[in-house]
């Protein structure tokens, strides 16, 4: 897969970088030129007001002659200064300032005016931009003060000069950033991608590449790899199920075709002929059992099991198993010991956890020898979690093999010769999964003891 611009996720990522990077510094922008022009703008406007504040008090204090000696005094102190100040009677006539006439400019609201200075007013022979508020005093005489701006607009266009080259040299290096960031970004989805194309055509065995950086991707990864781990010993475990399943059904498939066989042979006797066909008829439930318990397996995996969930006790239950399997036990010349303590109920499927505990005892009576013992017991929560223990005095089960026991059809014996058809323990699992029920497995010496762990 190249790496394409035009329409790519490298240019959305490096636009969308751009947009966030450049926006930004607007905003700061803003805030600066708020904060340096602006503020000598307002620091203006407010020494303005605060001069007419002062001048307006001098007025009532000492009246016309005052006011015009407060003025003079100013104007001769520093006569190149940025104050502009001018006095008129009530007819527009100057009195006094730097000033020669009232600016012909409708005021704002507030009173100020934006006008130009005369080249001859100023030092640099130009004309210059300045701000003054003009007042009224008792006795209808005007007073304009203000201040040339020249100064503070030079200052503002600075700042708008270098805010405009760093937004500029901040969206080329945005661009440059979110390009570059984009690059890296779809070579680490190309790799992804890559990786996925050589597992589709079939390399199993191929796992997502990390960086050890911890980042999404990486985390990501991890994710896909522990999922293709997961498929892949689905796929295995498919393969196994159905080595297994052509195993165990082509000697009982045989057997029937046998017997159906033999039932067509005329020189039977009508006896006979039932007797092969009550055999066939045996050998087909036995298959029916044996498919029966993959879709019921297959049912209770796909969680689609839980409608059947009721408040039950688990004393009864256990109770209720034990009760019939004490009468198969003495024929064997087997022990029950059971032994239990009041647990509380819990949310369940009663049929499932009776199959689930009586496919469990079986075991437990299958592998253990005449004379043997089995021990049921059922503890108080621990942890939260009420303990069903159930111990056999059997050969036991070697701790490497664990784990397969539960696989469906997986048998220790290679021979295949005992009955069952290797599902009941991937039942229990199933079902042990279904309720979130804990199962753990250790050798007794002699013996195996099953524990399931059952949130309270």
């Amino acid at each position: 897969m190249a790496i394409r611009l035009s329409g790519s996720t490298t240019l959305k990522l490096a636009l969308l970088y751009l947009l966030l990077f450049t926006g930004s510094v607007l905003v700061l922008s803003g805030f600066l030129y708020w904060a340096t022009a602006g503020y000598m703008e307002r620091q203006t406007r407010a020494t303005i007001e605060t001069e007419i504040q002062g001048l307006s008090e001098r007025y009532e204090q000492t009246g016309l002659a005052g006011l015009s000696f407060t003025i003079n005094q100013r104007l001769k102190r520093n006569p190149t200064s940025a104050s502009i100040y001018l006095l008129t009677d009530p007819s527009g006539n100057r009195i006094l300032g730097n000033l020669d006439r009232w600016p012909k400019i409708n005021p704002d609201a507030q009173g100020w005016v934006e006008l130009w200075l005369s080249s001859d007013k100023v030092l640099d022979d130009k004309a210059h931009p300045a701000r003054a508020q003009l007042f009224t005093l008792r006795g209808g005489f005007r007073l304009l003060v203000g201040r040339d701006m020249e100064y503070l607009r030079s200052i503002e266009l600075l700042i708008l000069e270098a805010l405009g080259w760093g937004i500029l040299l901040t969206t080329l290096l945005g661009l440059a950033g979110g390009l570059w960031m984009g690059r890296r970004f779809l070579r680490r989805v190309e790799q992804l991608d890559h990786t996925a194309q050589e597992i589709m055509a079939g390399d199993m065995n191929r796992r997502m590449p990390l960086r050890g950086s911890d980042d999404e991707l990486d985390s990501l990864a991890r994710t896909l790899n522990r999922m293709l781990d997961r498929i892949n010993e689905l796929m295995i475990g498919v393969k196994q199920v159905s080595d297994n399943i052509a195993h165990d059904m082509r000697t009982p498939l045989s057997r029937l075709r046998q017997t159906l066989e033999s039932a067509q042979d005329n020189r039977l006797s009508q006896p006979e002929q039932q007797l092969r066909v009550e055999q066939a008829v045996q050998e087909a439930d036995h298959l029916l059992s044996t498919f029966n318990a993959l879709l019921r397996i297959g049912n209770i995996e796909a969680r689609h099991q839980r409608q059947a969930f009721e408040q039950l006790s688990l004393n009864q239950l256990l109770d209720d198993v034990v009760e019939l399997y004490e009468p198969i036990a003495e024929d064997r010349q087997q022990l029950i010991e059971f032994e239990q303590v009041s647990v509380p109920a819990i949310q369940g499927d009663r049929n499932m956890l009776f199959q689930v505990l009586a496919n469990l005892l079986d075991n437990a009576l299958k592998y253990s020898p005449e004379q043997g013992l089995i021990q049921v017991t059922m503890t108080q929560p621990v942890a939260d979690r009420i303990e069903i223990s159930i111990r056999d005095s059997g050969p036991g089960i070697p701790a490497e093999l664990q784990d397969k026991v539960f696989q469906r059809f997986y048998r220790m014996e290679k021979s295949r010769t005992t009955p069952g058809n290797g599902l009941g323990l991937s039942l229990v699992r199933a079902v042990c999964d279904l309720h979130n029920i804990k199962i753990q497995l250790q050798n007794t010496a002699p013996g195996m003891e099953i524990k399931l762990l059952i949130a309270a």
